[in-house]
């Protein structure tokens, strides 16, 4: 019941983001104005940059690497570094006062760590312990602190200023930081191969893939801080500018 609401709240948040973006093509400088988006030029500016980095780059690199690994690879390969990402997530379980799910949370990663060969393997899925999405910024959220400006970081892609923290601290609790960096570029290149698909769609089917962009993401951090309770209704800044990636790329 729990995914089937979430589903229906990201396929209500993508028709809103498509009516903003229709309201953007009949202004005059073809952009919506944003209170959250105060640097929106400078956005624009470091998105393009992103986009041509990942088209020349990323793109042609992870058609190569999608080539010649198998789908069976790429699974486990993910599977791994999200495993390692669970440390994180029973973090901000406490932090933010879930010791249920903390509970639950660190089974699954002793678990997948243990029967699971180092996480290659989901086994926690299979025996129906769900994976939870928890991060440092979520957690200033429901600490009470503002999500701040809108802003587009170069090479890394959407995010706030309450965001950058977070991803510092998750980046500090996370045991894939401090691994050499080829197996490092190793986790972000099959994240871009498996995520192929999505700035496809985004990239051909969007009438202006930044607002797009912009408006998914914001809309999806929000639904992660309220853990999906947010509603759509009139009490929603729909000038506010959906997750950590670069969906226009």
């Amino acid at each position: 019941m729990k995914k089937q609401k979430k589903n229906l709240y990201l396929v209500a948040s993508l028709c809103l983001s498509a009516l903003l973006l229709l309201e953007g093509c009949a202004n005059t400088n073809g952009s919506i104005v944003s209170n959250d988006d105060p640097y929106e030029e400078v956005n624009r500016s470091v998105f393009g940059f992103n986009a041509s980095v990942d088209n020349y780059v990323g793109k042609p690199v992870s058609a190569a690497y999608d080539y010649i690994t198998p789908d069976l690879v790429q699974t486990g390969i993910g599977n791994f570094f999200s495993n390692l990402k669970d440390i994180n997530v029973v973090l901000n379980d406490v932090m933010q006062g879930k010791l249920l799910q903390a509970g639950q949370d660190t089974g699954r990663f002793l678990l997948n760590t243990s029967v699971g060969l180092a996480g290659i393997f989901d086994v926690a899925t299979m025996v129906g312990l769900e994976k939870h999405n928890e991060d440092f910024a979520q957690t200033l959220g429901v600490w009470g602190v503002p999500k701040g400006p809108y802003l587009v970081l170069p090479l890394i892609g959407p995010a706030t200023t309450r965001g950058i923290p977070g991803m510092v601290f998750d980046a500090a609790a996370n045991p894939a930081t401090y691994v050499p960096f080829p197996i490092r570029s190793l986790e972000l290149l099959n994240m871009r191969t498996q995520k192929a698909g999505t700035f496809k769609i985004i990239k051909e089917g969007a009438l202006d893939p930044y607002l797009f962009t912009r408006e998914s993401f914001l809309q999806s951090r929000k639904y992660l801080v309220t853990d999906g309770e947010v509603e759509l209704t009139d009490d929603i800044d729909l000038d506010s500018s959906i997750d950590e990636t670069d969906f226009g790329k």
